[in-house]
């Protein structure tokens, strides 16, 4: 099983930064615009049971993602698990904590890739710097539109 985290400080309340993830646009506000991803469907917003589906495009080959909401803590967290995927197991938990007034928001996501150990030896340095991109760019969006919103 692999780690990742990425984690950074938006100087907007908690409630702010949160309701910026159930906007209904969200998934395509945090894609980033280099990566070949389609956003399929949203339904039923953070709450357990919510599902996400992405198509992934491996060149011409769409890969089908789908991902559940199993947690839910309004204001504090949300989790999603891969229930159809490219990975062998992915689950994404994204954490929300105040700090002076700012959030702290921190997505940590536990994943093993199909043909571990031997993918992971040899790919797992590949996937870590495509996520700290993809997350770089998710915190940067954030950032400038909870900012913006807190005014």
């Amino acid at each position: 099983m692999l780690h990742f985290s990425y984690s950074s400080l938006i100087d907007a309340p908690v409630d702010v930064v949160w309701n910026f993830h159930e906007r209904q646009d969200v998934l395509q506000l945090l894609t980033p615009p280099w990566q070949p991803v389609e956003v399929v469907r949203r339904e039923g917003g953070l709450e357990i049971g919510a599902i996400s589906e992405f198509n992934i495009y491996l060149g011409p080959i769409p890969v089908r993602w789908v991902a559940r909401h199993t947690e839910f803590d309004r204001y504090r967290l949300f989790t999603d698990v891969q229930a159809e995927g490219p990975m062998e197991s992915w689950t994404h938990r994204h954490q929300f904590a105040e700090e002076d007034g700012k959030t702290r928001l921190t997505d940590a996501i536990a994943y093993q890739m199909p043909g571990s150990p031997i993918s992971e030896t040899l790919m797992g340095w590949f996937v870590e710097d495509r996520l700290r991109d993809m997350f770089r760019y998710r915190h940067e969006v954030t950032k400038r539109e909870c900012e913006e919103m807190r005014g």
